[in-house]
């Protein structure tokens, strides 16, 4: 009876526990706030672009929250303004780098965006392009254009043109109190996917990003379902007895991972999406759930108690072996791996502590504990993983964080009213 109650409690806390503590508003917006900015980075001034006043704000705002600038819209050189930049004003200033832009509305009722991308030191150009977008896509392109500079100056790809799924609950709507949102990496065009009055839980994007999938506890027993983004079309995917949770896709996107207990213990299967075919691939005494794929579709880890306590293991699927990951800490759970495979974030809790967000490397086995927060959960790597959303809790709000992997950057988005649980950052 003592193992079973503690197989339960694990359980009940993996695959349930969030959907009991969910509280905020539908539809209502997130606000970022920047909590913690590095004390030094290289300066960037974004100067207010030509007959505009809505993009250049938006580049400013993402070079910012990425952690690896800083603005300098203040205190500018009286050339700042001019068509070709002062290098020497510019560097007595002390920023290195200028953007400048013009922006004209054509004749489609789009616009023309042009920008540029000045090295004060180099004095030269590392930018200078021009974008035509319909009116609708105005916010998208002032994202790409921080996603191309930050690209020209780090190397990284930039992640400022994501989205990021996440959950949430309004007990004042019982007929729509639970909603899967998808929203701007800033928090900007909320976008409904669905609304229930029964827990939503783990939304899992496809490879393409072009669908989600989610358990859904609509007909009061948990349910998988993937939806399309485009026509909103979903279908029930996993219905089986007991428990469904828990999907990830291959990245060829034609499986899925999940986990069930349709023969009594929660294991982990494999279902070909095409096919519907399911292959059981885990079988111990203990519960294992939250398989995640590895990046080249070869392994996945998952969350087991095998051990005594919520561990990460590794199961490769060639050998069907299985090696434990996590070993510090008297508790480590819903784990994901980053873009590369290298990094592993995860839920991880002290002796004696509460629940953090972690991230291991993977071939030194070294762990960063990265939040100072309690109850922290959920993370999901950003698809450059040099950024981790997460959900936590501020005083007696619930909300999500982004967070750098050198702990130098940090931004929260909580909702109007309310919490939000659950992130899922999409892919590339």
């Amino acid at each position: 009876m003592m193992q079973k109650t503690r197989k339960h409690i694990l359980w009940l806390a993996i695959f349930t526990a969030l959907g009991t503590s969910l509280s905020f508003q539908t539809q209502a917006q997130l606000q970022l706030e920047i909590e913690k900015a590095p004390e030094s980075a290289p300066k960037i001034a974004i100067i207010p672009f030509s007959n505009d006043s809505s993009i250049y704000p938006i580049i400013e705002q993402d070079l910012n929250r990425s952690g690896k600038f800083s603005s300098a819209s203040k205190n500018l050189p009286a050339t700042a303004g001019m068509d070709t930049p002062n290098a020497a004003a510019w560097k007595a200033a002390g920023v290195p780098y200028v953007v400048t832009g013009t922006v004209k509305q054509s004749p489609n009722g789009g616009y023309d965006i042009q920008y540029q991308l000045y090295d004060v030191e180099k004095q030269q150009y590392l930018l200078n392009e021009l974008l035509s977008v319909p009116a609708s896509r105005v916010r998208a392109a002032a994202h790409l254009i921080s996603d191309t500079i930050y690209e020209a100056l780090t190397g990284i790809k930039g992640d400022f043109s994501g989205r990021i799924a996440y959950v949430l609950r309004n007990p004042a709507t019982p007929n729509e109190r639970y909603t899967l949102q998808i929203a701007d990496t800033d928090g900007e065009q909320p976008r409904t996917i669905l609304t229930s009055r029964d827990p939503i839980l783990s939304p899992a994007w496809t490879p393409d990003a072009k669908k989600i999938a989610y358990v859904s506890f609509e007909t009061k027993r948990p349910a998988i379902y993937i939806q399309d983004l485009a026509t909103g079309q979903r279908e029930k995917f996993a219905s089986f007895r007991g428990l469904n949770g828990a999907p990830s896709f291959s990245p060829d996107g034609k499986n899925m991972l999940f986990t069930a207990s349709m023969h009594g213990n929660p294991e982990i299967y494999q279902m070909n999406l095409q096919t519907r075919e399911i292959k059981r691939l885990t079988n111990d005494s203990s519960i294992d759930t939250e398989a995640r794929y590895a990046p080249d579709g070869k392994s996945f880890i998952f969350t087991s108690d095998r051990g005594g306590s919520a561990q990460i293991y590794r199961y490769d699927l060639a050998t069907d072996t299985t090696k434990r990951l996590t070993f510090r800490g008297a508790f480590n759970a819903r784990g994901t791996l980053s873009a590369d495979g290298k990094k592993l974030a995860l839920v991880h809790r002290p002796s004696g502590s509460n629940y953090k967000v972690a991230v291991q490397d993977l071939n030194s086995g070294v762990t960063n504990i990265l939040t100072q927060t309690s109850l922290d959960e959920s993370p999901s790597f950003s698809p450059n993983g040099q950024m981790v959303v997460y959900a936590t809790r501020e005083g007696s709000r619930g909300l999500l964080s982004i967070m750098s992997l050198d702990g130098r950057f940090k931004m929260n988005l909580p909702s109007e009213q309310g919490e939000v649980r659950e992130p899922a950052w999409a892919p590339k």
